[in-house]
């Protein structure tokens, strides 16, 4: 048998055929895989998707680190294309984050109304802009725990922020994406986001965690899809112990 045939059958056949949809449970590891080898699993198949999407980056469009702080906001239960078609007039609406805490509640709803929820996104945005007004002189905090008590920001988002705007790895981002994708490939047993992210942080390396969640996000878009996963298509099938799960292609 071939070795790629041979490992992707030891890789079925380490844990059981339930399905998997990365987000539900039951969620297994591989069984009889310690840490280590879970380690070297997940390297191969960073390095692998890394090949497959070299230009893998942020799909939100900024140019500094204001700018993308408002388009995570914004892209809660909205997709980054639409975020991105907003953006333009937002940010020639509000320039900086004095212009948005400064602006009435109407005004920032009425710019960003197509990316749904709007009002409680108009009172995440400016209550954000007050805050980095207020507390951290006009400026866009550059730590997880100064980016976490602005409205609106969360773990992920302030992940993203720091890792894309600001060069620094605090953790990786964890989005719906990463958690069905983490939970097939069997590198985390757990639901919640934080604690799927501290099992993925002990696999990569710290100068991997920003690109790890992009290349995760892009493979679950093109290839690992929610409700029909594309197997047959899947660079990294060989290494994951989902590969031909009920309902793929």
């Amino acid at each position: 048998m071939a070795k790629k045939a041979i490992e992707k059958e030891g890789a079925r056949r380490m844990i059981d055929h339930a399905p998997r949809d990365g987000a539900k449970d039951p969620r297994e590891l591989p069984k009889g895989e310690s840490l280590d080898a879970r380690k070297a699993r997940f390297q191969k198949i960073f390095v692998k998707l890394h090949q497959e999407y070299l230009d893998a980056r942020c799909a939100l469009e900024f140019s500094n680190a204001y700018e993308l702080l408002a388009a995570t906001i914004l892209s809660a239960q909205c997709t980054d294309k639409r975020v991105n078609m907003v953006m333009p007039e937002f940010r020639k609406a509000f320039p900086n984050p004095k212009s948005l805490a400064n602006a009435e509640p109407a005004d920032i709803e009425d710019v960003i109304k197509s990316t749904g929820f709007y009002h409680q996104k108009a009172k995440s945005l400016k209550s954000m802009a007050s805050d980095i007004m207020d507390k951290f002189g006009g400026k866009v905090p550059a730590t997880m725990d100064e980016l976490t008590t602005l409205r609106g920001v969360g773990r992920k988002t302030a992940n993203v922020i720091l890792g894309d705007a600001f060069g620094k790895a605090e953790g990786i981002a964890v989005d719906t994406h990463v958690t069905r994708l983490s939970g097939r490939l069997g590198l985390t047993k757990n639901s919640d986001p934080q604690k799927i992210e501290q099992d993925l942080m002990q696999l990569a390396s710290p100068k991997q965690w920003t690109l790890t969640a992009h290349v995760l996000i892009l493979h679950g878009r093109a290839i690992c899809d929610a409700r029909k996963p594309k197997c047959s298509q899947c660079i990294v099938s060989e290494l994951c112990p989902s590969s031909g799960m009920k309902g793929s292609v």
